[in-house]
């Protein structure tokens, strides 16, 4: 798209769905679009969240600047009249630009999202992944990570890239520009931690394929804190996963005096991420949460089914420690796993997960030996 084109578009429609994970992966190709069309209002279609745990992208986006304003509909909306009544919201706001920044579900469905989009009466569209090449990651050499596939935020940018430098790379690209207010948030619920250094920690997730089970993350608390009782903990999450962490707390209890905050429910996702900022290292599952604490740079311990191909969704940067298991149904991107009893996920220890945390934090005070 030429510069004068990108000048001329007054209203500039993007269309991405998801929650948490997926709208701060998104973030370089928002950050992007707000450069290329920085005069023009911009608005996203999104959907409503289908879960209580993931929380809607403009919970996500509210202060940034990046989206001014949101078009939302449910996921697999089918209904005659539910179609009639957003492509009639958007033929009356009448965008000049449509930035497409979905996850690839295949040509034949981007070539009906094309078509929905101009009888909308939308005249450019960018980004509209139509050929195998946009649909898919690339494979890519000596990546530190051990992967062989560019991430999912670096193949949005790539289709994008008719809209000027991606700077992928560049932590402004990531950034949420948090508040004052929602860092104060932050000092304030951490208040009882104060004179500790923090571990930020996450137990829980949508996505029962991802969950590495309460008694393990119980486990490798009781560990972590046998190895740093100085810390103190923040778990962070969605409401629902209160309990879960404080069963997982329990562990860490037994072998540390020091301050353990549950802030389930408490915090905006936003406030999470002031919060995830002021921690040493992140300690969670693929998720959301992950996702937030590698955009404002903390260190990231992740644990990961294979459900995924290797690094499409890994935290972004080069300092994380990523603990998966290659197994032979990896790639399945099941929900739910049954079948084969999660064995990607449940293979991987407490005492794998306990070594790549110690790789990334300073020495321990305690005295206990690596079982």
């Amino acid at each position: 798209m030429s510069a004068s084109a990108q000048e001329y578009a007054t209203k500039v429609l993007v269309y991405r769905l998801g929650s948490l994970g997926d709208t701060v992966i998104a973030l370089p190709a928002l950050h992007l679009v707000a450069r290329a069309f920085s005069q023009a209002e911009r608005r996203m279609l999104t959907n409503l969240p289908v879960n209580v745990k993931a929380p809607a992208a403009a919970a996500v986006l509210e202060n940034t600047g990046l989206i001014h304003g949101y078009f939302r509909y449910t996921v697999r909306t089918r209904g005659v009249l539910d179609i009639l009544k957003l492509w009639w919201q958007l033929r009356r706001w009448k965008p000049d630009v449509l930035v497409y920044a979905a996850a690839s579900r295949g040509i034949p469905a981007a070539r009906r999202d094309a078509l929905f989009f101009r009888l909308c009466g939308i005249r450019r569209l960018v980004g509209v992944p139509l050929t195998d090449d946009m649909q898919r990651q690339r494979f890519e050499a000596g990546l530190s990570q051990g992967g062989t596939l560019e991430s999912e935020a670096c193949r949005l940018v790539r289709n994008l890239s008719v809209l000027g430098e991606s700077r992928f790379d560049d932590p402004a690209s990531w950034s949420l520009h948090l508040t004052p207010s929602e860092h104060a948030r932050a000092a304030e619920v951490l208040r009882p931690a104060e004179g500790h250094r923090l571990i930020a920690v996450s137990v829980g997730t949508k996505v029962q394929a991802k969950d590495w089970g309460r008694e393990n993350w119980r486990a490798l608390l009781a560990r972590v804190a046998e190895l740093y009782p100085e810390y103190a903990v923040a778990l962070c999450g969605a409401p629902g996963e209160s309990e879960a962490s404080e069963f997982a707390a329990q562990g860490w209890r037994e072998f540390s005096s020091s301050p353990v905050i549950n802030l389930c429910g408490i915090l905006s996702p936003r406030e999470s991420a002031a919060v995830f900022a002021r921690a040493v290292v992140f300690l969670g599952p693929d998720s959301g949460p992950m996702h937030l604490a590698a955009s404002v740079q903390t260190t990231c311990v992740a644990i990961f089914a294979a459900r995924n191909m290797p690094r499409v969704w890994y935290p972004w940067g080069d300092d994380h420690r990523v603990i998966r298991h290659k197994v032979d149904c990896e790639g399945c991107n099941l929900e739910t796993c049954t079948v084969q009893n999660k064995k990607c996920l449940t293979s991987i220890s407490v005492d794998e997960v306990l070594v790549q945390l110690v790789g990334v934090m300073p020495e321990p005070s305690g005295l206990v030996e690596m079982r």
